[in-house]
This record gives structure tokens, sequence and C-alpha cells, in this order.
């Protein structure tokens, strides 16, 4: 799925688009503890962008498999980043305090992050690969299965090599 950049003056499509293959967007800002956060800082690393919120019953469903995931993965760096979207911080931290998630999950209360990734729906999450471009978008809860091979293709398991073998064959 890609997005495109409206040409409708005035649109909300005037945002740049997002699309796979390209640069994810940046994402700055405060975390649920407070901390500051900036995406740029895991550049190296395969990262898991996720849109949710604690009132998203799918979104709920798929964190067992995120914490999972994340320690399944622990050495090759992949880190999970949460974006709160449309709920209250306070349901948030209680959610998370009480699952014990320990990823960050920054707060977007006016909405910027979720434009500039073009969030259709909770959950929606974005696999970016270690040099920032995105890779994968997943409207809808992650499967282990969907996890994995979108995972294979910001890890590094995948690459240009294996492509060319099979051009070549």
């Amino acid at each position: 799925m890609a997005f495109v950049q409206s040409t409708r003056p005035g649109a909300a499509g005037d945002q740049p688009g997002i699309a796979k293959g390209q640069p994810a967007p940046a994402i700055a800002g405060i975390t649920l503890d407070g901390v500051a956060f900036d995406l740029a800082a895991y550049r190296g690393r395969p990262v898991i962008v996720n849109f949710w919120g604690p009132s998203c019953v799918p979104c709920r469903d798929e964190f067992p498999l995120f914490e999972a995931k994340l320690a399944e993965y622990a050495a090759d760096g992949l880190a999970i980043v949460g974006v709160l979207t449309y709920d209250a911080p306070e349901q948030a931290r209680a959610f998370v305090s009480d699952l014990g998630a320990d990823w960050p999950t920054v707060v977007d209360p006016a909405g910027a992050i979720r434009i500039a990734y073009r969030v259709a729906a909770r959950p929606q999450t974005y696999f970016i690969d270690r040099a920032g471009v995105l890779r994968e978008i997943q409207v809808g809860q992650v499967t282990a299965e969907v996890f994995d091979r979108f995972y294979a293709e910001i890890s590094g398991a995948t690459g240009a090599a294996p492509a060319l073998v099979r051009r070549a064959a």
C-alpha cells in the first residue's frame, strides 16, 4: 500500500506522502514517561512504529506479540515505538504499566505524527529498515506470521543480493 500526495490546495493530502521504499517521516516528541524522543536516534536498527491506543481492542491484543518479538530479536537491535493515537495518556500509562511493556510510546496530542504517517485505522504498524526506509505497512492487528515476514525485510535477512540471484536464474 502506498500513499500519495494530494494535488488539491488546502487538502489534508497536502502533507508529504508516505510510501514504501521512501524514508520514514520523522517522529519527535515526548513519551508517556515524559522523556524526549527522536526516531532518528534509532537509525541503524530495525524499527517498528505502532499507532495504538488502549481503547482499541486489537491494539491491546497485539501487545503480547510485540513483547515476545522484542525479546526474540533483541540481539538484532529491534526497536518498537508506539504512537498514542486518539486516547488519553493517563489510560495508556495505566495499560502499559499493567502489561509491563518497556518500549517508548510517543504522545501525539495534535495528531501531527498520525497525519504524517497517514494512519487510516488503529492499530496501524510501520516496518522501517536500518537505513530509516519504510518497507511495509500493516493496517489492522499484526499476526506472528505477518510480523516475521515483514521483519525479515527490515532486519537485513532479505536484501538485494537474493533478488539479483532470482532475476538471473
